[in-house]
């Protein structure tokens, strides 16, 4: 499925329009329409790379090529083992995404966080709506005050609604081309590559291990939690192009045609793609909870294994465990992002940061 890119983008009642002449906004219905174009939130990138306007500065940063590193020794994810065989868990975690902040993202940054800690008046307005029709009807209210309220506070709470739209949305468009748009089509057939395999995992803590007879061999233990890859667009934010979005624990990567926004709780950070270092490659895996369906299996080992690494006849229900071959990729940067995945389908994170890295460089030239 290749990228789909809109020339306007709804934000309540107004029409954010992109043409040759830059950006334009409208506001009413079909037959009446009334329109402007000012300078508003919106990227623009043509033919001499990425042009900003308003809030959103150039692309600045190095570029890193991505590392394929030989297989990793295979690691198992168990919890109930013996605390003693094994070093404690060290978090694989990203820094709050508010501290996530690089020199070509900070403006937009500033906006987006503002617009996010702005108070949404809709759910105070429909509150004060329900509250005035229960004390009409406690008080024996007739039927048509009911509806008069209800009518009226329906009407505002609608305002609410839409004005509260307006208040904290903020509105990126992006005009691309024909280079731009090929490399970013091909980052998002990698990402759907991701999406589509069998299962994706999210690894936020690893240890190593000392006693490898109580691990089935491995050489180190992980904490890993299933996870989704998806074309979603962040919260309060209308673009005319789709972002890819990988969810990371508590926090959840935006990719977009020159940068990751980072969503958590905090806020928002950034960081354009140029400051990201990503690492790819082929990992061991020993799987005790079920191969998937795309994932290969690359051997076999025992839960308990003895120095020959076969199995250790001490232990009663010693049974064998496969050894799958995964995809990892790891994404950080000097800004605080530190993430890593595993993907069952082989390939699939090579090509990702592989695409991603190819998309970096043609936005940047």
């Amino acid at each position: 499925m290749g990228i789909y890119l809109r020339k306007s983008v709804w934000v309540g009642p107004f029409r954010f329009n992109l043409s040759k002449g830059g950006v334009g906004v409208s506001v009413g219905v079909k037959g009446l329409r009334v329109g402007t174009g000012p300078r508003g939130n919106y990227v623009h990138m043509g033919r001499g790379g990425i042009h900003y306007r308003a809030t959103l500065p150039a692309i600045s940063g190095s570029q890193s090529t991505p590392r394929v590193p030989m297989p990793p020794p295979a690691s198992l994810d168990w919890s109930d083992v013996p605390s003693g065989t094994h070093g404690p868990m060290v978090d694989i975690d990203s820094a709050l995404a508010t501290t996530i902040v690089d020199s070509s993202s900070a403006e937009l940054l500033d906006e987006l966080s503002d617009k996010q800690r702005r108070v949404r008046f809709w759910p105070w307005a429909l509150t004060a709506l329900l509250t005035a029709l229960l004390i009409l009807f406690m008080r024996g209210a007739p039927v048509w005050a009911i509806w008069v309220a209800l009518l009226v506070g329906g009407i505002g709470v609608a305002w609410a609604y839409y004005a509260d739209l307006l208040r904290k949305s903020v509105v990126l468009l992006y005009e691309l081309d024909k280079d731009i748009e090929q490399a970013l089509e091909a980052f998002h057939r990698a990402a759907d590559g991701i999406a589509g395999a069998s299962r994706v995992w999210h690894i936020s803590a690893r240890a190593h291990v000392h006693n490898a007879k109580y691990h089935a061999g491995a050489s180190g233990l992980v904490k890993r939690r299933k996870t989704r890859v998806s074309r979603a667009a962040p919260p309060f934010v209308k673009t005319n192009v789709e972002t890819i979005a990988v969810e990371v624990g508590a926090q959840t990567l935006h990719f977009f045609p020159d940068r990751v926004l980072i969503y958590d709780s905090s806020g928002v950070g950034g960081a354009s793609f140029g400051t990201l270092r990503l690492e790819a490659g082929p990992t061991s895996f020993i799987e005790d909870e079920g191969v998937p369906s795309d994932a290969t299996i690359t051997g076999y080992t025992w839960r308990f294994v003895n120095k020959r690494g076969g199995p250790d006849k001490r232990f009663k229900n010693n049974h064998q465990i496969p050894i799958c071959a995964y995809d990892r990729l790891g994404i950080t940067s000097a800004t605080g992002i530190d993430e890593l995945l595993h993907v069952s389908k082989g390939g699939a994170a090579v090509a990702f940061a592989t695409q991603l890295q190819a998309l970096s460089r043609v936005v940047k030239s």
